[in-house]
Order: C-alpha cells, then structure tokens, then sequence
C-alpha cells in the first residue's frame, strides 16, 4: 500500500513527486516517501536537464552530473476513471474510484516487473507546479494484451482530510502517466547509473472532474391529512465543505418537489423552488391520494445530483 502524500510540494515533478510507495529496498526494507520522491525526482530532472540541453545547446548539470536516463518508447491511451464519472468526496472517510488505461511499449517490457513503476495520477493545475495530485494506493495491474500492449487496472483514493486542499479542488482535473524502468538498480543508490534507466511520460492522457458529495432531506406534514387539505413540505440541500470539512447548506440552487402515488413507482413534478440563503426548503400543496414526496436537486458543475429519499402521507 502506498505511504498517503500529505502535500503535493515537490516542485516541477509531477508525474513522479507521486511515487510514494513502499517499494522493496535492496536490502528488502521499504521505501519512505521521501526517499522515493528523491529517486524519482534525480531521474525527471535528468531527463528534463538533458531535453533542455538538446533544445539550447548547451550542457545540463543534472544530466551532466547523474547520467541521462534513456527514453522509454511508452504512450498511454483508453485512459478512463472512474468510468468516465465524476469523482465524489464527502468530508471524511475514503473514497476509491477505478482508472483503467492501455500502455503500448518496446516488445518485452513487463510492466509487473517489481524494477518498474507505472502508474496515471490526476492533478490540477499546471503539470510542472501542480496545485494538487491525487493518487492510488496500490500500484496498478497490468496484463499484456500483445507483445507491446498492456492493459492496466488501478484507482484514484481520496481521503478528504488528507488530499483535499479546500473547495478550489471542486474542479476539472488533468491525468498524467509515466513508466520508470530502473533494470535493477537500486533507486536509492547515491552511485545510481541514470543512463541505464529508463523513463517516459505522458502528459494530458484523461481527465475527470472532483466533485463535493451533497445530501438532501425531505418531510411532508401533517401525517395524516385530510383529502383537500394544505401539505406542508420542508428540506434542506447541503454539500460539502472542504474549506472546513464540515457540512453547509447550498443557496439558492433550484430544487423540484415531486410526488408519487402509492400505487405508482414513478415521480411527477409538482413544482419548482429555490433553496433559502441557508439551503433550507419549505413549500405547500394539496392532499390529493396516498403518497410519496421528495425533493429533487439536478446538481451543477461542482456538485452531484441529489434526490431525497420519499416521506410518505396517508390522506383520509
């Protein structure tokens, strides 16, 4: 399982900052997150310092000094979280989604091999700054498909208290993927050879969006009530808060009141409402049959669709 990143603080290394997994050591001991991220970064900042002396001409002291890792023919494609659903987090708690993609390689790369790491993360932000990156907490699996396809399961894990950085989070998020072949070197050896490690990425493979998880109560009254008389229906519309972590009730957001008669298993409309500055609902209507209320909420850009579960009347 990997070791959960608390900040997202690695700066211009995004696809590997999130390498923060217990990996075996030579010596069989896990990997802490700081050690890893120092291995990954050593090997991205090569590779950028040797893109960046190709493209001015002039020498990179990373790659001049370490070793210039080689580059692995890798792309990814068929990139999907979540199903192509976004993902939704409350204020606690853990929330696991799955990622699917396909890697095309060099024939004979094993994508499993324990000297490997592979893995698509999402992030948003800028890819080299990233404001914030959310990751799985077990590498991928990876099954070859032919002998230069693979295809990969793995998750994005959301622990609100720990990953979410506040309500700006409830956004568009980019995904990135990168395969690291380290052919048997140690990561952590001071004396590494960088050019006999492998490294690609790819950057903008997917996308999802993060949304916060909202909740919705209804009650209809009196109970029971008299055929013709007035129904009384009250609610509230809430969402989460990752700014506190807490509970707030959503303003003005447009909400339907429907209603099902017992002996139906479809809702009708009934009518449309706002919701109060504090997210409150309350509106009337008139007692016709036995039945079911709820209310209704169609969602929005950073909020999930929410229907409240129905409160029954008994009309005599």
């Amino acid at each position: 399982m990997r070791i959960r990143a608390t900040v997202a603080a690695v700066s211009g290394a995004l696809a590997l900052s999130a390498l923060v997994v217990p990996a075996a050591h030579a010596d069989g001991s896990p990997l802490g997150k700081d050690q890893l991220v120092k291995a990954a970064q050593t090997v991205r900042e090569a590779a950028d310092g040797a893109s960046a002396a190709g493209k001015s001409g002039v020498s990179a002291s990373a790659a001049a000094d370490t070793g210039t890792p080689y580059a692995l023919n890798v792309a990814f494609s068929n990139v999907k979280i979540n199903k192509g659903k976004p993902i939704v987090a409350g204020v606690s708690g853990h929330v696991s989604v799955p990622v699917t993609y396909t890697v095309t390689h060099d024939e004979g790369l094993d994508l499993n091999a324990p000297d490997i790491w592979v893995d698509v993360e999402i992030y948003r932000g800028s890819y080299d700054d990233p404001d914030n990156y959310l990751i799985g907490d077990d590498w991928p699996v990876c099954t070859a498909a032919t002998t230069t396809t693979s295809t990969c399961k793995g998750t994005i894990d959301v622990y609100p208290t720990i990953d979410l950085f506040g309500n700006a989070d409830a956004t568009s998020w980019k995904a990135d993927g990168y395969v690291i072949d380290w052919n048997d070197q140690d990561p952590l050896d001071d004396d590494i050879d960088l050019s006999k490690v492998g490294f690609g990425a790819q950057d903008k493979v997917g996308s999802t969006k993060l949304q916060r998880f909202s909740k919705l109560t209804v009650n209809a009254a009196p109970e029971p009530v008299k055929k013709g008389k007035t129904v009384t229906v009250t609610g509230k519309l809430t969402r989460a808060n990752w700014d506190d972590l807490k509970y707030h009730g959503y303003a003005t957001q447009k909400v339907v009141l429907q209603f099902r008669k017992k002996t139906s298993s479809t809702y009708t409309n009934v009518k449309g409402i706002k919701t109060t500055s504090t997210g409150t609902l309350k509106t009337t209507t008139k007692a016709t049959v036995d039945g079911y209320y709820r209310f209704v909420f169609a969602g929005t850009a950073t909020t999930p669709a929410v229907s409240a579960a129905g409160d029954y009347v008994d009309v005599k």
